[in-house]
């Protein structure tokens, strides 16, 4: 029997955001960022303004987590333009893609802090 997964689909992980969608804005996703899954928790480079999967290990201001990509994009070889959410939203943080290197319980609670700070309620 041929075991088929499913992944995850857009906005999945998004429980409530403010009226008119204003929880949301474009921003870019960085080229070499590569795949960004729908749900992947965001760090914003200092530098550029651009954004990337927030790394634990980063130390150009990616590795606080400020949005949340309800979309999947491919920012492989170049800058992608995508929506975000980046503030007055409630997801579900178990359905939340993380960078690789946050794998310990404690690096995703200082996350969701600092998703806290900018109004994103992980529950």
């Amino acid at each position: 029997m041929t075991v088929l997964t499913e992944g995850r689909h857009p906005g999945e992980f998004l429980m409530t955001e403010a009226n008119g969608q204003r929880s949301r804005d474009s921003i870019t996703i960085a080229s070499g960022a590569g795949i960004i899954a729908p749900g992947t928790v965001l760090g914003k480079i200092t530098a550029s303004g651009k954004y990337l999967a927030s790394a634990v290990s980063a130390t150009d201001g990616s590795q606080t987590a400020v949005a949340i990509a309800p979309y999947g994009c491919d920012a492989t070889t170049s800058d992608v333009a995508v929506a975000a959410i980046t503030r007055d939203a409630e997801v579900n943080g178990k359905i939340l893609t993380w960078h690789p290197d946050r794998d310990q319980a404690a690096e995703k609670a200082a996350a969701q802090a600092d998703l806290a700070s900018v109004g994103i309620i992980v529950r």
